[in-house]
């Protein structure tokens, strides 16, 4: 199975939850730049990859390996996105960046959002 990557800033980093069976997940969103509409994309770290968030904060630069997998329940499919590698850019890249250097400011890299659940963007 293919392995994939992707860079951007961290918008959200969620609580672990651990399910009755004793399986547990973190979740956390990135937040792409590289194109012209940004997106926000989830990724899951199950089992011992959730300590991979540890001291992971929104705002900071990151690129996750991921692989793809997909399951079906009672007839309806599902797709995770399931982190298994995190490496965080340093600390004088996001200073750069949010000070006006190589990139757009942090503040910059996500649209403001919308309160109205029918606008949506597609």
């Amino acid at each position: 199975m293919a392995a994939y990557e992707l860079t951007g800033t961290v918008k959200v980093v969620m609580d672990e939850v651990t399910f009755d069976s004793g399986f547990n997940k973190r979740e956390f969103v990135v937040s792409t730049d590289d194109d012209r509409y940004p997106q926000d994309i989830k990724f899951e770290c199950v089992k011992d990859k959730a300590a991979l968030l540890e001291g992971v904060n929104p705002g900071q630069r990151v690129t996750v390996t991921f692989d793809i997998r997909g399951n079906e329940y009672k007839g309806r499919y599902f797709v995770s996105l399931t982190a298994w590698r995190l490496s965080k850019e340093s600390v004088a890249a996001e200073v750069g960046s949010a000070s006006g250097g190589d990139g757009p400011p942090l503040d910059q890299l996500t649209p403001p959002v919308d309160e109205d659940p029918d606008n949506l963007p597609f």
